[in-house]
């Protein structure tokens, strides 16, 4: 048995086909050299290592130029047919087109980003790409793995510590407010740590910089009165509108709540380490042209904008041309 009888024979360098395809077009070594944009002596390499692994000598010189043998006549269609297939191989990467895709996007994202950050993806999408469908998924535990299986495509929030294979992207900072009903009793337009100590609390157990809050309350010894705990954002405005409780929480769910609903922003009193909403994606889809063209819109919309305007409008900004 020879070598190119075994199963596992190695394949031609690509290089070597366009070179027989080259002279066999040409008839020349010096012409399939400038064809290739290659010098002669690395053509004459080349050839010689085709003739290796072909096991023929392909050319034969001439007065005419280099013809063909007849293992060469009958080796061009197929040579030219695999040449055919790679450049079709490496045209597959075609752009992602927004306007005319059908396709389904899944970002994981806290409830809180249903009200602030979801409305204005959704406007923008819907003008520019009719034909995607959005799913929001729940920000947690499992994020990592749907990201690195594609389950999801992308993640919106605040994630502490992400496995490797993870690529991050800074969109904008948060700190923390104080919510109130704009007519309560004692709190007008400014809150003090002794009101915060005194005031009833509403607690949201929800959201990825919910630990934040735990852990500087838990640091100054401040144990809020706590008079309901919720277990997300749907129910805030209805209570804080109708009580005298006070809600902390981050600032740009704080805000849009209050300009929803006629809710009074107070600065928070209480020292809560600030904290960056980032997009996040895994490494399998850093190259993919949809997931750049759905981080593409997370960035132009919201990358360290004043997101305090993003519940008024839900145009993004232009892009700066580069």
């Amino acid at each position: 048995m020879t070598r190119h009888d075994l199963p596992h024979a190695n394949l031609l360098d690509p290089r070597l086909l366009r070179l027989f395809d080259a002279l066999f077009t040409t008839g020349s070594v010096t012409k399939a050299a400038e064809r290739l944009g290659q010098s002669q002596p690395t053509v004459s390499i080349w050839l010689a290592r085709l003739r290796q692994e072909l096991d023929d000598p392909l050319f034969v010189r001439s007065p005419e130029g280099m013809l063909p043998t007849p293992r060469a006549e009958a080796l061009i269609s197929t040579a030219r047919q695999a040449l055919e297939m790679l450049r079709r191989l490496a045209e597959l990467r075609t752009d992602f087109d927004p306007a005319t895709a059908k396709r389904r996007f899944s970002i994981c994202m806290t409830d809180a980003s249903h009200i602030t950050l979801l409305p204005a993806i959704l406007a923008h999408v819907r003008r520019v790409a009719p034909g995607i469908r959005i799913e929001a998924a729940q920000i947690g535990m499992d994020t990592p793995r749907m990201l690195q299986s594609g389950e999801s495509d992308l993640a919106l929030g605040y994630i502490s510590d992400l496995d490797a294979g993870h690529f991050q992207q800074a969109l904008f900072p948060q700190d923390w407010v104080c919510l109130a009903n704009a007519h309560h009793p004692r709190i007008k337009n400014r809150i003090t740590l002794r009101d915060f100590r005194r005031e009833a609390h509403v607690l949201i157990r929800s959201g990825t910089g919910h630990q934040l809050l735990a852990d500087a309350s838990r640091e100054q010894g401040i144990a809020p009165d706590i008079a309901l705990e919720l277990p997300g954002f749907l129910g805030l405005p209805a209570i804080i509108g109708t009580t005298d409780l006070i809600a902390t929480l981050p600032r740009h769910i704080g805000e849009t709540l209050a300009h929803y609903y006629g809710l009074r922003v107070l600065a928070c009193p209480l020292p809560i380490p600030s904290f960056t909403v980032k997009q996040y994606w895994h490494a399998r889809f850093h190259h993919d042209p949809a997931s750049q063209w759905l981080r593409g819109v997370c960035a132009e919309l919201f990358q360290q904008q004043d997101v305090r305007g993003l519940h008024r409008s839900a145009r993004p900004r232009r892009r700066k041309a580069t």
